[in-house]
């Protein structure tokens, strides 16, 4: 059974309002708010650690959660559209990859929904070892059957694809903290990347840099999958990816996951870089 071990949640709200200005394109016509909405993903989807040990917690969710402190997609869409209230759907899985997106999506279709969140893939390179990462291939693979099942369903939904956060920058902030180096190694988490992290020899670098590398060929396969979708889906251009959380947005249950305050981040970050209603 895979470990529910998603990637992080990102920082200060000041800074992302900057990062933001740097260039997101505009969504055409994004239409109306959406009535009922949907989301697909992984721990991070599930708010796990966000409340008690190693449990879910949907709630604190960024796109379907309705916590008014992480004000999540569907609290910010229920501000401008009341018909949407209590038609949020989390098809989430903690522990969920690329190869759960095809029978996530079969789930979604079931509810009818008009907007869709996914944010996957966090699983597929934070694995037991670097050898063991999903092939980009592969990867784009199970993005392209998730997405052809959602438009074949859905045709008139929209998609929201959110680009997976920068799984190094995880290790950059939390090598230096004892309690994040012992939950690292107490449950094997994402070795891949978090393997001897005080390490500075030229292996060890070089395997940072190969996964990290692995995240962003992931995620241009989800911008070129979006695309190929059509105008009913947006790619977050990176938006996520590239903002710099801090080690006060993660849950000290693993230091891994985004805490609600991570959360938040998320939700601000990924909702503005959408559609944006």
């Amino acid at each position: 059974m895979r470990f529910a071990r998603t990637s992080l949640a990102l920082a200060s709200v000041t800074g992302l309002v900057t990062s933001l200005l740097l260039g997101i394109p505009a969504v055409a016509d994004p239409g109306p708010p959406p009535s009922s909405m949907a989301s697909m993903g992984d721990s991070i989807t599930r708010g796990f650690n966000t409340s008690g040990f190693y449990v879910d917690f949907p709630a604190r969710s960024f796109s379907t959660g309705t916590d008014t402190g992480v004000n999540s997609h569907y609290r910010r869409i229920l501000a401008k559209n009341p018909a949407i209230s209590g038609r949020n759907y989390n098809q989430g899985a903690s522990g969920a990859a690329s190869d759960d997106m095809p029978g996530q999506a079969t789930a979604v279709v079931g509810r009818n929904v008009d907007y869709v969140t996914m944010l996957i893939g966090a699983n597929d390179a934070c694995t037991s070892s670097e050898a063991s990462m999903t092939p980009v291939a592969t990867f784009r693979s199970n993005i392209d059957t998730a997405l052809n099942t959602l438009k074949a369903g859905l045709p008139n939904a929209k998609v929201a694809v959110i680009s997976i956060p920068d799984i190094k920058r995880l290790w950059f902030v939390g090598k230096g903290n004892g309690s994040a180096r012992f939950f690292w190694s107490l449950g094997g988490i994402c070795q891949s990347m978090l393997a001897n992290p005080t390490s500075t020899s030229a292996a060890d670098e070089d395997r940072r840099n190969r996964v990290r590398q692995r995240v962003i060929d992931y995620n241009t396969q989800l911008a070129q999958a979006c695309a190929a979708y059509g105008p009913n889906c947006d790619f977050d251009d990176n938006a996520v990816f590239n903002y710099q959380f801090v080690l006060s947005q993660v849950s000290t249950w693993d230091y891994f996951h985004p805490n609600t305050s991570g959360q938040a981040v998320l939700a601000a970050a990924s909702y503005a870089a959408g559609f944006n209603w």
